[in-house]
C-alpha cells in the first residue's frame, strides 16, 4: 500500500460509513480495515468524499486569434483543486466559417499545462459538411460530446443546424449539451430596452426573461425527440425550465439537466449595484428572484436537475482586452461579456448552502457534484465515486469549518468573484489526485503538467432509445 487514509467518514451517492481506504499505483485497492503503508493520513474528524467532476467549464478556451480568457488548466485547475474538484471539462471552440482542425490540436495543446484530470466538448456554430465530416474522428479522440447554442450573435443554430448536429452526433456515438435560450426573443427585447434607455447591468436580466429560456429548452427536447438524440440542457437557472425537463424525463427521453451555484444564491438584483458593479454578476441565463431558488433546490431533490457545474466563464472586470469594460464602463448591457467565475466555489458554495444549510442530504451532495457527472459524460467508475478500482481522486472535508470566501483564497486568474464576503460551513482541507496530495491548506502542491486527458469511449447511458417519431430514421441519411 502506498497510501493508507485513516479514520474518515467515506461519503459516496450511496451513503456514509467510517472506514479506512488503502491506495496503491494511484487506485483504490481497500476499504474497511487498511493495513500498513509507506505514508497516512489521519482523516479522523473529516468526511472523505470522491473528488468533485466538474462537466462544465471554461479553461484556456482558444478565442478568436488564438487567445484566452484569465484562466487556463494550471490557473483554474489550481483554483479548483483547492475547491476539491479533481476533474474538469472543458471547451474546444469552433468560429464560423472555419473547420476544427487547428482549434483542436491547439486545445490539447493547452491541456499540458494541467494540473487537474481533464476532458473535452466540442462547441459547434458552423455545422458545414466539412465540420460534419471531422466529428468522427474527433469522437476517437475520445471527445465524446458537443455543445450547441441557441442563442448569442457568433455562436447561435436555427433549427435546421440545430437538426444537423443532433443527427451527426447520433451517427458518431457522440453526446450533445445545449445553452437554451431565443436568440430572436432576446434580441428584440434587447432593441427595445435600449431605445428605451435602459442601459445598465440590471436590464441583462429584463432582456432574457424565464419564458425565452423555457422556450428554447422545450423547443430543443422536441428537436433531439425527433432525431431520437440524448441531451443535457446546461445551466438551468429557474423551476419553471426544469418542470419541462421534467415532464420529458417522465416520457422515457433521455434528458439530463444541470444548474450552477449561481442559479441557487445568487439573484437578478444583484446585477442592480451602483456603477459597473453588477457587471460581476451577469451571466446568461440571468439569475432569477430569490424566491426562484426554492423551485431549484426542489427539482434537485426530486432528481429532475441531477448534476451541478461551474460553468466558470471568467472575464476580469478590468484591464484586459477579455474584461468585462473592453466597451467601457458606459457600455449597454448588451456589449457587456456575461459569465462567472466558480470552478473553485462551486463546491464549498453548494456543501455550505445545501448540506450544512439542510437543503440537501451529503448523498445527493455527492451524487451531484461527482457520480452523476462521471456517469453522465463516460467517466464513471474511474471517477466520481470511491469503490476499488475507481482512481483516488478524494477531497476530504471539514463539514463544521467556516470560511469566508475572498478572490484570494480562490487563487484563480480572475479579478473578483461574485460570492467575496459570503462566509461557508464546511471546507476541503486537502484534496487528493490519484493518490497524490493536490492540495492542502489553501497551498496546491502539484507541478504543472500533474493532470491526464481522459478519452470517454462508447458507453451506454447516451446510447439513443430506439424510439423514432414516424418510424422513419432520417438522422442515419448524412
Amino acid at each position: 500500500m502506498d497510501l493508507a487514509i485513516r479514520g474518515g467518514h467515506v461519503g459516496t451517492a450511496e451513503g456514509l460509513t467510517r472506514a479506512d481506504l488503502g491506495i496503491a499505483n494511484g487506485t483504490i485497492v481497500q476499504i474497511g480495515e487498511v493495513g500498513a503503508a509507506a505514508r497516512e493520513i489521519d482523516a479522523r474528524g473529516l468526511l472523505v468524499l470522491p473528488g468533485g467532476v466538474d462537466t462544465h467549464c471554461h479553461l484556456a478556451q482558444v478565442e478568436p486569434g488564438m487567445g484566452c480568457g484569465p484562466d487556463d488548466f494550471y490557473t483554474g485547475g489550481r483554483s479548483a483543486l483547492l475547491g476539491g474538484t479533481t476533474t474538469a471539462i472543458s471547451f474546444i471552440s469552433q468560429f464560423k466559417g472555419e473547420t476544427l482542425d487547428s482549434v483542436v490540436r491547439e486545445s490539447f495543446r493547452r491541456g499540458e499545462r494541467a494540473v487537474i484530470d481533464y476532458s473535452f466538448h466540442q462547441i459547434i456554430t458552423d455545422p458545414s459538411e466539412a465540420v460534419l465530416a471531422e466529428i468522427p474522428g474527433l469522437v476517437e479522440r475520445g471527445v465524446r460530446s458537443l455543445k450547441v447554442f441557441l442563442t448569442y450573435d457568433a455562436a447561435r443554430l436555427d433549427d435546421g443546424q440545430f437538426l444537423k448536429v443532433l443527427a451527426a452526433a447520433r451517427r458518431s456515438g457522440a453526446f450533445v449539451t445545449v445553452h437554451c435560450e431565443n436568440y430572436d426573443a432576446i434580441g428584440w427585447l434587447t432593441e427595445r430596452l435600449l431605445a428605451a434607455g435602459l442601459r445598465a447591468p440590471k436590464y441583462h436580466a429584463w432582456s432574457r426573461p424565464k419564458v425565452v429560456e423555457r422556450e428554447a429548452t422545450y423547443r430543443a427536447i422536441a428537436l433531439a425527440e425527433l432525431v431520437d438524440q440524448p441531451l443535457q440542457i446546461f445551466h438551468v437557472s429557474c423551476a419553471e425550465v426544469a418542470e419541462e425537463i421534467g415532464r420529458a424525463q417522465r416520457r422515457g427521453l433521455k434528458v439530463w439537466a444541470e444548474t450552477c451555484p449561481q442559479y441557487l444564491t445568487l439573484t437578478a438584483a444583484d446585477m442592480d449595484r451602483p456603477g459597473f458593479e453588477g457587471a460581476k454578476y451577469m451571466c446568461s441565463p440571468s439569475p432569477r428572484d430569490e424566491a426562484d431558488h426554492a423551485g431549484m433546490w426542489e427539482m434537485i431533490r426530486q432528481g429532475v436537475i441531477g448534476i451541478v457545474s461551474s460553468d466558470h466563464s471568467a472575464f476580469n472586470i478590468t484591464g484586459s482586452a477579455d474584461a468585462k469594460d473592453r466597451h467601457g464602463r458606459d457600455a449597454p448591457f448588451r456589449d457587456i461579456p456575461n459569465g462567472v467565475p466558480g470552478v473553485g466555489s462551486r463546491l464549498p458554495v453548494l456543501f455550505s448552502e445545501g448540506v450544512s444549510a439542510g437543503r440537501l442530504d451529503l448523498e445527493t451532495f455527492v451524487a451531484i457534484t461527482a457520480t452523476n457527472p462521471a456517469k453522465l459524460f463516460g467517466l464513471f467508475p474511474k471517477k466520481g465515486t470511491i469503490a476499488v478500482g475507481s482512481d483516488a481522486d478524494l477531497s476530504l472535508w471539514d463539514p463544521k469549518k467556516r470560511v469566508t470566501i475572498t478572490n484570494a483564497l480562490l487563487q484563480h486568474n480572475v479579478d473578483h468573484t461574485p460570492w467575496e464576503g459570503r462566509e461557508v460551513i464546511g471546507w476541503p482541507v486537502m484534496t487528493l489526485l490519484r493518490g497524490e496530495v493536490a492540495a492542502r491548506d489553501g497551498a496546491m502542491l502539484l507541478q504543472e503538467g500533474a493532470g491526464r486527458y481522459l478519452p470517454r469511449a462508447p458507453y451506454g447511458l447516451i446510447q439513443p432509445r430506439g424510439v423514432l417519431a414516424n418510424g422513419f430514421d432520417a438522422a442515419r441519411i448524412a
